[in-house]
């Protein structure tokens, strides 16, 4: 009987991981023909001459910040170097225990002004109020400390333009990214957000805030991030993008409609994902008053991020990634194969929920499963190598495919040894990396089912070093 459930238990993971590479595939067909389309179209069209020529729609640029005294002053000069008509830029201080503030003070010449609130945004109390001397779109906000999402309503209580977009204060735009992330917004209406491609800043070589040539870290760790993020946006992304069902866009680099985060009351206090529970809430909401209401990715906008480049700090995110997961799709859970959200509710929301947020504890078990059923000697040599094949291979296969889709479409990594490093790399992250990840995914949602929802912070060096 024993050995009966063995194998009953052994073909069910193994259909699950069919399952998922079939997903896979499915989005990655998608996904080239999407990025190729994309490709074809942005070509010839010159950015700058569309928002000369349409009413284009001014920013207000959100960078909530706690302890980024590493890097602050190198992000906010790239930012301010954007071009874009015109956008009002926020830096919101969220409490910060270093010398960001200071730091802010000092470099970009700020004074203290009295600003009232627009809006009501449940948030934090701000301390005090500063505008820049030397760049009058810039304004520093510092408040008591709340957390992230609290630190973003109070960036868009006094965010003065139609259109917001937050970035993460250890990230750098590319010079020309508002003029592409904002683009959606001019050609269609029913568009509520818009979501850009977040890539691996370390190893590039940076400069007062620009990134002026493209590199990969030394650290094999940071390498396979960068294949890993490949993976995620230009398949992940961009495949749930061609059937409207956008479940997360990065907190790291985001645009919306103001309006339509104030109709919704902004971001959800205390959330520990709150990328992902914001876009959830938006869909569940406008949704149901605007079938066409829409949530988009574009491949082309590029922010560049500070990895992880230790196991502690990486262990870190993962966990945390892993109970803002859970908790979004707890929240959302009534999204759940309804038909009134069309292909988000019916095929999106049940991949995040079966392979996302239960996946990690589907792959622990089924790996301890397989183990064991080997061990007793109960499983066939064919049936093995489908399981690894299915465990193993297809990460491989995609992962390629992730290097080979950006060659072919954005050709960021010009040097060929960067190609060789990569391909290597897409190779080696399934023998070890996926597998770690898998299982800090797993302490995630355990540590937040049995009710451990803080998070630690990140130790970072900051572009600078």
């Amino acid at each position: 009987m024993f050995e009966l459930f063995l194998h009953i238990f052994n073909y069910l993971i193994l259909l699950y991981f069919l399952t998922l590479i079939t997903i896979y595939l499915a989005l990655n067909i998608a996904s080239f023909k999407r990025i190729l389309a994309y490709n074809l179209d942005i070509r010839y069209a010159d950015i700058q001459a569309i928002f000369r020529i349409k009413n284009y729609m001014p920013v207000s640029l959100i960078v909530p910040a706690y302890n980024e005294s590493q890097g602050i002053v190198q992000s906010i000069s790239s930012l301010l170097q954007l071009i874009f008509p015109k956008f009002q830029l926020i830096v919101v201080n969220d409490g910060s225990k270093d010398d960001s503030i200071s730091l802010l003070v000092k470099q970009f010449d700020l004074v203290k002004i009295n600003m009232p609130m627009i809006f009501k945004l449940d948030c934090q109390p701000i301390l005090n109020i500063y505008k820049s001397k030397k760049h009058q779109n810039l304004v520093v906000v510092d408040k008591k400390n709340g957390g992230k999402a609290d630190a973003i309503n109070a960036g868009i209580n006094i965010a003065k333009y139609q259109l917001i977009t937050v970035i993460d204060a250890d990230s750098i735009l590319e010079r020309d990214c508002l003029l592409k992330i904002t683009r959606p917004f001019l050609e269609d209406d029913n568009v509520l957000a818009v979501g850009g491609t977040i890539r691996i800043a370390n190893g590039c070589k940076i400069n007062k805030g620009h990134v002026f040539e493209i590199g990969l870290s030394k650290s094999w760790l940071a390498r396979f991030q960068v294949v890993e993020y490949l993976r995620a946006f230009l398949f992940g992304r961009t495949g749930f993008d061609v059937i409207n069902g956008i479940l997360i866009i990065s907190g790291a680099f985001s645009c919306f409609k103001r309006d339509a985060l104030l109709e919704i009351g902004g971001y959800r206090k205390g959330s520990i994902g709150e990328d992902m529970e914001i876009i959830l809430r938006m869909h569940k909401y406008f949704r149901k008053v605007n079938p066409k209401a829409k949530i988009t990715f574009i491949p082309d906008p590029i922010c560049w991020t500070e990895a992880p480049e230790t196991f502690k700090n990486l262990r870190r995110q993962r966990i945390r990634w892993q109970k803002g997961t859970v908790e979004s799709i707890l929240i959302h859970k009534k999204l759940f194969m309804n038909y009134r959200y069309g292909l988000l509710g019916i095929i999106a929301f049940p991949y995040y929920l079966f392979y996302e947020a239960m996946g990690p504890v589907i792959e622990i078990v089924g790996y301890i499963v397989f183990v064991i059923s080997a061990f007793l000697g109960i499983l066939s040599y064919p049936f093995m190598v489908a399981f690894l094949s299915a465990a193993i291979l297809y990460g491989i296969v995609l992962s390629i495919l992730s290097v080979v889709l950006e060659e072919l479409s954005f050709k960021k990594y010009t040097k060929l040894s960067h190609l060789f490093i990569l391909f290597t790399t897409a190779v080696f992250e399934n023998f070890g990396y996926r597998q770690l990840n898998v299982w800090w995914r797993f302490k995630g949602m355990v540590e937040y089912l049995f009710g451990k929802r803080n998070w630690d912070q990140m130790e970072k060096k900051g572009f600078s070093k």
